[in-house]
């Protein structure tokens, strides 16, 4: 028996849940049973580029063009500034305007998160009223990390506590350790889980066990786990992850929406073969070549993707070979 038909047989009774619902209706496997989350994250979001010019000024109007590309492809949402809109080379002015641009030109059923996370509790209380004065709908706060000896449990749990008593809107925990070198303690995230305020993270960290744990652990609370990568969506799903913020999904949208439903009705055998063709690509825009490649990509997809803020540099030549092939060889290009 092939592996991809085993897995989607052991998957059948994990995902059974998923199957009643499309999902912007699914409440989510995260979700205490039988309630409903207080704001549904069940879906697929992209975590948008930010456009430059050659002269490495947002180019807002390249980010309108590229949202009206994304309307048609049935997203949850989309999030702002997160690390592939490159949050921390944007001034503070630049990212409001970023939200601000994306508000105006989104429908109002798609949720937009933004970016806030800073490295001082001040600065991230005082940037998140300004997303959501900008038209954010949550806020997605990542964690300080440049005194990252001295981000213990309580001292995360203490600025995230005051951020969620802060924030005019819901903020979603942000563990990215690939970025800051630290991952969120999974007994901060069951304090935090229990704040009025927090409804969410998104863990970037591909470590399925610990996803599990935290949907486990956080089953009781309205709080929702977003895998943070297309290449471990499907596993997420299996362990009660409500959606994925996966940066594939600038390039890739409709397949990621349709990996997202076929979940979420059953069609598991399909959704593994579907899942195995994305994590290449998925590997080549992350950890192979990052933003640059990730902006490379968008480009043979119909999208703007242009330069990116230095110091990051664009591809060479064998660099972009290298990324067509990951697609060409799983039949996306």
């Amino acid at each position: 028996m092939a592996f991809s038909t085993r897995l989607a047989s052991s998957l059948r009774s994990t995902l059974a849940p998923l199957h009643r619902a499309a999902p912007r209706q699914c409440r989510g496997l995260s979700t205490p049973q039988g309630s409903e989350p207080s704001l549904n994250l069940g879906g697929i979001f992209p975590p948008l580029t930010t456009p430059f010019s050659a002269t490495q000024e947002v180019d807002y109007a390249q980010l309108e063009g590229n949202l009206r590309h994304y309307a048609s492809i049935p997203f949850r949402g989309l999030v702002a500034l997160g690390s592939n809109g490159e949050y921390p080379y944007l001034a503070s002015c630049e990212k409001v305007e970023v939200v601000s641009c994306m508000r105006r030109a989104l429908p109002r059923d798609r949720l937009l998160l933004a970016g806030s996370g800073c490295e001082s509790t001040q600065a991230t209380i005082k940037l998140t009223v300004s997303m959501a004065e900008a038209g954010a709908d949550v806020a997605l706060v990542v964690t300080p990390c440049y005194y990252r000896g001295a981000m213990t449990t309580a001292a995360l749990i203490h600025h995230y506590t005051e951020v969620g008593d802060a924030s005019p809107i819901p903020v979603v925990l942000y563990s990215v350790p690939a970025n800051t070198g630290l991952d969120l303690p999974m007994e901060a995230v069951i304090t935090l889980a229990q704040h009025p305020n927090i409804i969410g993270i998104k863990d970037s960290g591909g470590d399925i066990t610990r996803i599990g744990l935290m949907v486990h652990k956080t089953r009781q609370e309205d709080f929702q786990v977003l895998a943070g990568s297309a290449g471990f969506l499907l596993a997420s799903y299996a362990v009660g992850a409500s959606g994925g913020v996966c940066a594939l999904a600038n390039v890739l949208g409709d397949p990621l929406c349709q990996l997202d439903r076929l979940c979420r009705t059953g069609q598991w055998q399909e959704a593994c073969d579907l899942q195995h063709r994305l994590i290449e690509p998925n590997t080549a825009v992350t950890r192979r070549f990052g933003i640059p490649g990730l902006k490379k990509a968008m480009e043979w997809f119909g999208y703007y993707g242009g330069p990116c803020r230095a110091p990051l540099a664009p591809l060479s030549p064998a660099q972009v070979e290298e990324l067509r092939s990951a697609f060409s060889a799983n039949g996306w290009l």
